[in-house]
């Protein structure tokens, strides 16, 4: 590995186009949908740098139409994970090797493709794969996974760049060694910025990397995989499969040479690896690093002084941008009583005004969810608030999957601040609202923080320091990202580092050098130039 360092460029986040109309930014995304709409594709396996068709496969759709045929991706077998993993042990003999200024260029020019040549492609393969709208996938597909490839090569040299001091004639220095193996990457369907950080930023340290995108999720996944072989990635690095979940999670976790996984998805499963992992422990050459984002059921509360409209903005962006399919959305709402009519009329208001569809009519705030299973577990628990004593849905309910999963924005509000839906996470265009009385405004914190086991985002609202103050302490534990008179959702990379704690994930928060830290191994080493030759010390005489 280099020990030399080199002034690499500085990280900026990148701007946010507008796709507004006439535009052409705007015109480029549009023509990009329609191509790749009216086409189809056959997505591979990649291990070793090979394209694998097993003839196994599984059809992909948009969950927007789900009678629109998209193409094909094939499945793995045992023996291809099995294939996949000595793929990248073998990848692992060069590239941890390989210095670290020629890693970073590589995901240094991905950042560059993707805002240039590929933008388009790849934001309108996330608007067809995911149902987001072009803001939505902007915001995600281009400028958050350009900005995780930027900032993470600037932390990746400031680690590097770290080291220790050193005494009179003895020279001490730290190596940031990769694992001692390879990693299993899992990404979820919401974000495809998560799917090409995930692994990315590992390989990024010098790791290899057996990847798994998400079923919803693999048709965007296949562009990030071209990007990162027109940028130069070399084969096996970083491998690509699908199929089986618990099949493939049951190989990789067997072996040997597994170091470490990196997780976003459910509190659930991820609980499970940490289990399995744990039972093999005695198998692994070292000891696996675990890193998980999981689960979230994100509060906004306000305090009395709040503004209305304010609050109300907040809960419309927060809560159903997106279908309410960010780990971060607002899913649950605390509001004063003072203040509930008039951000009910705004929040109704609002979500009246929603149009939703297919996001290629960009007049659309809001598309399908991304799933059948997702849009029959919101269908169940709206149907149950519709019949509750406890609860009343004062906005939205509909639901029609004729032609894709669609669930209308949905507001609860309930009398029983532990009812189910302030509880459980649902990941959908649901918000539950608690109304409380103005002078119990301290007591509701202690509800926001004992509601739910997950500790993700929340939002405080008020116009009050004092207030904000307490509420600020009171909720320290119940959220890894806080935020202060603005809504739960939007960190960006560089400035809110992303993560949370409780039933939310191990808090390494991507986009910031403390999750680059968890894939590397440190080695002191101390040269001593002129060594000692008699063991005798002063004190002896």
């Amino acid at each position: 590995m280099s020990t030399g360092f080199f002034n690499v460029p500085v990280a900026v986040n990148e701007p946010v186009k507008t796709y507004a109309p006439g535009t052409p930014e705007r015109e480029q995304v549009q023509q990009a949908f329609k191509e790749m709409y009216q086409s189809t594709v056959d997505i591979p396996l990649y291990i070793g740098g090979k394209e694998v068709r097993t003839g196994s496969t599984k059809n992909l759709f948009p969950p927007f139409d789900h009678q629109h045929h998209l193409g094909t991706y094939h499945t793995a077998t045992q023996d291809l994970i099995q294939d996949a993993i000595n793929a990248a042990l073998d990848a692992r003999v060069k590239w941890s090797q390989m210095a670290w200024e020629h890693r970073a260029a590589i995901f240094l020019k991905a950042a560059e493709l993707i805002a240039g040549p590929y933008r388009a492609k790849l934001n309108a393969a996330t608007m067809i794969a995911q149902g987001k709208t072009v803001h939505q996938a902007e915001i995600d597909s281009a400028c958050e996974l350009i900005d995780f490839l930027r900032f993470n090569v600037q932390y990746m040299t400031e680690i590097y760049k770290q080291q220790p001091i050193s005494a009179k004639g003895i020279w001490n220095r730290v190596e940031q060694r990769p694992l001692e193996g390879f990693v299993y990457a899992i990404t979820p369907f919401n974000f495809t910025a998560i799917a090409g950080n995930l692994p990315s930023c590992v390989a990024m340290m010098g790791n290899v990397v057996v990847w798994k995108p998400a079923a919803t999720q693999i048709y965007s996944a296949n562009v990030i995989v071209e990007i990162f072989k027109k940028a130069g990635l070399p084969d096996g690095v970083i491998n690509v499969i699908y199929g089986d979940s618990s099949m493939i999670t049951n190989t990789i976790l067997e072996s040997a040479d597994f170091a470490g996984i990196h997780f976003t998805g459910s509190t659930g499963v991820f609980n499970d690896f940490w289990k399995t992992i744990g039972n093999n422990i005695s198998k692994y050459k070292t000891y696996p690093r675990i890193v998980g984002e999981t689960g979230g059921k994100d509060f906004v509360w306000a305090h009395p002084s709040s503004n209305a409209k304010e609050v109300a903005t907040a809960l419309s962006r927060g809560a159903f941008e997106y279908q309410g399919q960010k780990c971060s959305a607002a899913s649950r709402a605390y509001i004063p009583v003072s203040l509930w009519e008039k951000v009910k009329g705004y929040v109704i208001t609002d979500l009246n005004s929603f149009k939703m569809g297919s996001p290629e009519d960009m007049s659309n705030f809001m598309s399908a969810v991304i799933s059948e299973g997702s849009f029959d577990k919101l269908a169940k628990a709206i149907d149950a608030a519709k019949a509750s004593n406890e609860a009343e849905v004062i906005v939205g309910g509909g639901y029609d999957k004729s032609k894709g999963w669609f669930i209308e924005p949905t507001v609860i509000v309930t009398t029983n601040p532990m009812y189910d839906t302030m509880e459980r996470e649902l990941f959908g265009p649901v918000l539950t609202v608690y109304i409380y009385e103005d002078d119990k405004w301290e007591d509701s914190l202690k509800l926001v923080d004992s509601t739910s086991e997950y500790a993700l985002t929340g939002a405080i609202f008020s116009g009050c320091r004092y207030a904000i103050e307490t509420a600020t302490k009171a909720l320290e534990n119940a959220a890894g990202n806080f935020y202060i008179n603005d809504k739960p959702t939007g960190a960006v990379v560089g400035q809110q580092p992303f993560g949370g704690a409780r039933g939310s994930g191990t808090n390494d928060k991507a986009g910031s050098m403390i999750n680059l830290l968890r894939w590397v191994s440190p080695r002191t080493i101390k040269e001593t130039f002129v060594p000692d030759t008699d063991y005798r010390y002063p004190f002896l005489g």
